[in-house]
């Protein structure tokens, strides 16, 4: 099974059209979108191509596809929008024998963990910022940044997960990073 992982699309229908090509291109199995779809929210700029009506017509041509939780910027409004589940706070994946925890990051991060144990992995958005670091009881935390609004002079990007190797890559596909687990 192939992951396709993103964050932060932030009603920006310009970065969602390029972020369902790559995953399109990437022939990945599943989308996970680690939460902010819509809403901009109170502390961002309005991102290129902010459309939040054409974003959930684009998103819902991949509904069957989709696994998602509920960001800081999302609400029931959204979920009333969105024809596949959008409110939960984390899932969970099992991946090489390791539980993947998936969540936005607004209330579970490195800060505030879920009660992992030793070897599980924190994957989650919010920061904009792409990140690979332990923390913990050799627990691993990584981000993919933003698909429209990245910070720290990162890239527009996304993750895959593929036979326990994490790879972070830019909307073009051009690969940054990568990470066996």
């Amino acid at each position: 099974m192939k992951y396709f992982i993103a964050s932060d699309i932030h009603g920006s229908a310009y970065y969602c059209e390029k972020m369902l090509t790559a995953f399109e291109n990437e022939k990945a199995d599943k989308i996970i979108l680690l939460g902010d779809i819509l809403y901009h929210g109170p502390r961002n700029d309005l991102p290129k191509g902010y459309e939040p009506k054409a974003v959930i017509e684009m998103l819902s041509r991949f509904a069957d596809k989709i696994l998602c939780v509920r960001g800081n910027c999302d609400g029931e409004v959204d979920q009333m929008v969105l024809p596949f589940p959008i409110m939960a706070d984390y899932g969970v994946l099992c991946e090489n024998g390791r539980l993947v925890y998936f969540t936005h990051g607004h209330n579970h991060n490195v800060d505030t963990p879920l009660p992992f144990a030793k070897g599980d992995i924190l994957l989650h958005g919010h920061t904009h910022i792409p990140a690979w670091e332990t923390f913990g009881n050799e627990n691993l935390y990584l981000n993919p940044g933003s698909v429209s609004i990245p910070k720290n002079n990162s890239a527009h990007g996304f993750m895959t997960l593929e036979n326990g190797i994490f790879t972070w890559k830019d909307l073009d596909g051009n690969v940054y990073h990568e990470i066996k687990v």
